[in-house]
């Protein structure tokens, strides 16, 4: 036993092993039998519990650097005006904010991630958030730098519509802008918190389809849009025909993928879970619901961040341009109308990310309904016949007769 009580002290960390060593060694002073082995058994417990502390330690420095690291890459320069400084400074303070204090109210209200696949799903939403805040911010400092003249100061009021003084710079939306970003970060938060928590009774079959359902979702719309969502030639690989092939795939995938995350929920789902709000994880209209729910949200955070990330390459890459543009002879103009145009789309994935989760609930509820419609759900249990009971002996329910 002395080799296991080695191993479980590695997963310490360094100041703890002397601690758990001592522990394992006490076992010696009690007596052998069962009062050893519950002693070692409430040593084993004691050690998991610390493992799981370090864990939890660490992925909160985890995201402590990579929230700072997002802030920091996002926060304006010193050259951006007054008004439009302090509304991304605003935006970047509340969003760091939302991030870290809403765990902590769903914790309270709903209890902690009910299972791996809902700890994956909330990591997954926190790297999409936190890459889309320093990309959006490159975007919108672009598109609000205005040139100090030639073509370029010409492009610029043609794409922009607009005449700011020559060499002015905002960078970012204004506060009724950012107050709508924030919004819908605090909905995508809370909707994605609560349906990982345990007591909200979402199965982790459940997270997992429609989280696969929505990366789906969100590369086929991605490679539709790449560089901001509009009806015209910002993608350069398409040749802006609505029968394009890329086109096609994204609306299969958009109405496809919700059907069938909603009707796989809906066939998997297990029994009620004990502690679940309600009959919502035995309900298989909520699960189907939940699933697309994840889907779309999924798949709009993923489109929204590799769309907006493009876009903030393009403008500090001269490899990227090289990518998207291959073997198109652009001039210097003839570019950055391109890249002014690119970046003035990019907001309308806002619009992606408000109607993706409302498509994606409301086709994932439909698919499961009629998937409980057509057979019921195999909880888990290949289908087939139905095991028959037991019959009554002698001495059971005949002997009441």
């Amino acid at each position: 036993m002395s080799w296991l009580g080695r191993a479980g002290a590695r997963l310490l960390p360094a100041g703890r092993r002397d601690w758990a060593e001592a522990l394992w060694a006490e076992a010696h002073e009690v007596p052998a039998g069962w009062q050893r082995l519950a002693w070692r058994a409430g040593g084993v417990r004691l050690i998991a519990k610390e493992a799981q502390m370090a864990r939890r330690a660490g992925i909160q420095v985890l995201f402590t650097v990579a929230a700072g690291a997002a802030a920091w890459a996002a926060w304006p320069e010193p050259a951006v005006s007054l008004s439009h400084g302090a509304a991304v400074q605003g935006g970047v303070i509340i969003t760091i904010a939302l991030l870290a204090g809403l765990p902590l109210l769903a914790r309270w209200l709903l209890g902690p991630p009910g299972s791996r696949a809902a700890r994956w799903a909330r990591a997954g939403f926190y790297a999409a958030i936190l890459a889309i805040m320093p990309a959006s911010a490159a975007v919108g400092m672009f598109v609000g730098t205005v040139p100090r003249g030639g073509i370029d100061r010409h492009t610029f009021g043609v794409i922009t519509q607009g005449s700011p003084a020559p060499g002015s710079v905002s960078g970012g939306p204004d506060w009724g802008g950012e107050i709508i970003i924030l919004l819908i970060t605090a909905c995508y938060l809370a909707v994605i918190l609560a349906l990982t928590a345990r007591r909200a009774g979402v199965t982790p079959a459940t997270l997992a389809i429609g989280g696969c359902a929505g990366l789906i979702v969100g590369l086929a719309t991605y490679a539709v849009f790449p560089l901001g969502v509009d009806k015209t030639a910002t993608s350069p690989w398409l040749r802006g025909s609505a029968s394009d092939p890329l086109v096609a795939l994204a609306w299969v995938a958009l109405l496809g993928a919700p059907v069938v995350a909603g009707a796989l929920a809906a066939r998997r789902r297990p029994e009620a879970a004990p502690g679940g709000l309600g009959a919502a994880s035995g309900d298989p209209l909520a699960q189907g619901l939940a699933a697309g729910l994840v889907s779309g949200g999924a798949g709009a955070l993923t489109a929204t961040a590799l769309g907006t990330g493009t876009t903030a390459l393009m403008l500090k890459s001269a490899w990227m341009r090289g990518l998207l543009y291959h073997g198109q002879h652009l001039t210097a103009s003839a570019l950055y109308g391109r890249e002014l145009y690119a970046s003035q789309r990019v907001a309308l994935y806002g619009l992606l990310c408000v109607a993706f989760p409302v498509i994606g609930a409301i086709i994932g509820g439909f698919s499961s309904a009629m998937a409980r419609t057509t057979g019921p759900a195999t909880g888990g249990r290949p289908p087939g016949r139905e095991p028959v009971p037991d019959q009554p002996t002698a001495g059971g329910w005949s002997a009441w007769r």
